[in-house]
C-alpha cells in the first residue's frame, strides 16, 4: 500500500503557527486510515506553538531566508524540518506528499512573498522543494487529484 506524507495542520492537527490547524476531513481520514503520515516540518525543525508568523524571502543572490514576523532568522529551523520530513518519507518509502499552500515549508507552487502583506508569488517553500528535488510529488490542498483522496 502506498502511504503519502501530508502537512500535520491539514489532517487536523492545531500545530499552525497560530496554534490552529486547517484541517480537511479526507485528509484526516486518510492518517485514521494509516494512508497517510501527518507530519509538521515547523514542529520537527524546532519551532514551538504558537509561534509568530514566518515568510520565505528569496534574495537577490538567490539564497533564500525564513524570517519571523519580528525579523528574526528562522531559516535553520526550516531547514532542519524538511531534513526530517525527507527522512520519513524515505522511511516510509512515498513517494506522494500533500502539502499546505503558502506555508514557508509546505507551500508548493504559490508562497506569500515575504513581505507579511499578504501577497502570493510563485515558489515553493524549503520542505516542498527539497521533497520535490528528491523525486517525490508533491501538491497541496488546492490541487489534490480526486483519485487520492476522498474528501467527505
Amino acid at each position: 500500500m502506498q502511504v503519502f506524507i501530508v502537512s500535520a495542520c491539514l489532517a487536523g492537527v492545531r500545530c499552525r503557527y497560530d496554534g490552529e490547524s486547517n484541517e480537511i476531513p479526507g485528509i484526516r481520514k486518510m492518517v485514521e486510515e494509516g494512508k497517510a503520515i501527518a507530519v509538521c516540518p515547523e514542529l520537527l525543525g524546532g519551532l514551538s506553538k504558537p509561534r509568530p508568523c514566518c515568510e520565505l524571502i528569496q534574495r537577490k543572490n538567490g539564497t533564500i531566508q525564513v524570517l519571523n514576523k519580528e525579523s528574526e532568522d528562522q531559516t535553520a529551523e526550516f531547514q532542519s524540518g524538511a531534513q526530517k520530513t525527507l527522512a520519513i518519507a524515505r522511511i516510509l518509502d512515498a513517494r506522494i506528499a500533500i502539502l499546505k499552500q503558502r506555508s514557508p515549508s509546505c507551500g508548493c507552487g504559490k508562497i506569500y512573498d515575504g513581505t507579511f502583506s499578504g501577497k502570493i508569488i510563485s515558489g515553493n517553500g524549503i520542505t516542498a522543494a527539497l521533497l520535490l528535488s528528491n523525486g517525490i510529488q508533491v501538491y497541496s490542498e488546492e490541487n489534490i487529484p480526486a483519485a487520492l483522496i476522498q474528501n467527505e
